[in-house]
């Protein structure tokens, strides 16, 4: 039997140092500690996503995508839940406020709802533009064309993204909303399971651990995942504390090392597999188990906030949105229906690639050199911007819709074989320009 790769190896290497200072209760400077744990979190992730993908040897195809999917940001759940935790045990002291009287810093439940949104931002902003990026790089192809099965997340998103537009208009995050959310995820769980199985493409450690044999492939495949589960169990809440006393003793906000520094550690497996996808140009599985990602935390991370909030709170009155948190609410959701307008046609051109690229930055630079006074209304202001440009794509590209939904929600995987059948201005021009190039280059003459 061959040796496990050196990935593998030192992935699991990453994890040592944070599990050794967990449990000999080493205290190390924040900032240190943040790097440690950190550490931990992103090595553990990349062997539950080894684990997830060697897996895909045992179920369907369909199915393997979304268990891949969700095993890959268990690691900003975890991170996610402390947040959530912590707030709830603030409320249950301090009231709705969850904050102590007089204290500057950022309120617990701000910084729960931060983490969120952060991840679900650079999922798009990041992940879907990066896989388009590195494969036109790769190829010189001005885009990346999904199959018809891709409707399936790409419908379920919609619904959750729809029904996440009315969050910022409500003043908490109750267990009536995780209901609902927890609904669209089990239903889409369910209609990905019905996918024929495949044959995955491993490579890597997961291909190690794929070409065993069925017993310790699957003892294996157990193993890993109960390793790397123990260690995100033992790092999340040190890395969730130690990044917030970084913030204090650097003097730089804690709101926005949880929002944008935490989930890019915990996510940083999870956009590098698909960026290595890209690069191998399996584009269309890149895209696709990014979209997948994206529907698990829009439906079941969201959808389990309040739950772990009413049992740190002991009580049921849900997790407070804050003023301040419903423009970054709004502002999530609205990138969210843009990013589903722009892939309406199964099709991300470059084109809408840099645009999502470009108004993700635009945050950071109205941050930069707005008033602080002025944050909230320049979130409304992009939010506003996202989605007249959403409604814009949807018309361009409407006569994509109600067969994507249909795709999506009805038509069995048998029947998903070929395209989505429906002009648009942008999509069907790439797509025509694509399929005249492959005629002109096959013609004998050509």
């Amino acid at each position: 039997m061959r040796r496990p790769p050196l990935s593998g190896l030192l992935a699991l290497a990453a994890t040592v140092p944070g599990v050794v200072v967990a449990l000999a209760g080493i205290d190390l400077p924040a900032p240190a500690a943040a790097l440690v744990f950190g550490g931990a979190i992103v090595g553990a992730a990349f062997v539950l996503a080894w684990a997830a993908e060697a897996a895909q040897v045992d179920v369907s195809a369909g199915l393997a995508v979304a268990v891949l999917a969700l095993i890959a940001v268990l690691p900003e759940y975890s991170v996610d839940f402390v947040f959530t935790w912590r707030g709830g045990q603030a409320a249950a002291q301090y009231g709705a406020d969850c904050h102590p009287p007089g204290d500057p810093g950022t309120p617990a439940c701000s910084l729960a709802l931060a983490n969120m949104t952060g991840a679900n931002r650079i999922l798009v902003g990041i992940g879907w533009v990066a896989v388009v990026l590195i494969a036109w790089r790769r190829s010189k192809k001005r885009g990346i064309t999904l199959g018809r099965a891709d409707a399936v997340p790409l419908a379920f998103l919609t619904i959750a993204s729809l029904y996440c537009l009315i969050l910022p208009f409500k003043r908490t995050l109750t267990l009536w909303d995780t209901l609902v959310l927890v609904a669209v995820f089990v239903a889409y769980s369910w209609r990905v399971s019905r996918a024929p199985a495949g044959e995955p493409d491993l490579v890597g450690p997961s291909a190690w651990v794929g070409n065993l044999a069925k017993v310790p492939r699957r003892s294996t495949v157990i193993g890993l995942f109960l390793v790397a589960a123990a260690v995100i169990l033992l790092a999340a809440e040190p890395f969730a504390e130690s990044l917030v006393d970084t913030g204090q003793e650097l003097g730089i906000s804690e709101f926005l090392l949880v929002q944008w520094v935490a989930p890019l550690a915990s996510e940083a497996p999870e956009l590098l597999v698909a960026a290595l996808y890209a690069y191998r140009l399996h584009t269309t599985e890149a895209l696709g188990a990014l979209v997948s990602s994206k529907v698990n935390q829009w439906t079941l991370l969201v959808g389990t906030l309040p739950v772990v909030f009413a049992v740190s709170s002991r009580g049921w009155s849900g997790l407070p949105i804050e003023p301040a948190q419903r423009g970054e609410l709004l502002l999530t959701a609205s990138q969210s229906l843009l990013a589903i307008a722009l892939l309406l046609g199964l099709t991300l051109s470059l084109r809408a690639a840099l645009a999502l690229l470009g108004l993700f930055l635009v945050q950071f630079v109205l941050a930069a050199v707005l008033p602080v006074q002025w944050h909230d209304r320049s979130l409304w202001t992009l939010s506003g911007v996202y989605l007249v440009l959403a409604a814009i794509a949807v018309w361009r590209k409407r006569t994509c819709l109600i067969p994507m939904l249909r795709d999506g929600l009805l038509t069995p995987y048998d029947q998903l074989g070929d395209g989505l059948r429906c002009m648009t201005t942008g999509g069907g021009r790439l797509r025509l320009r694509t399929r005249l190039k492959e005629a002109i280059s096959s013609h004998p003459g050509g």
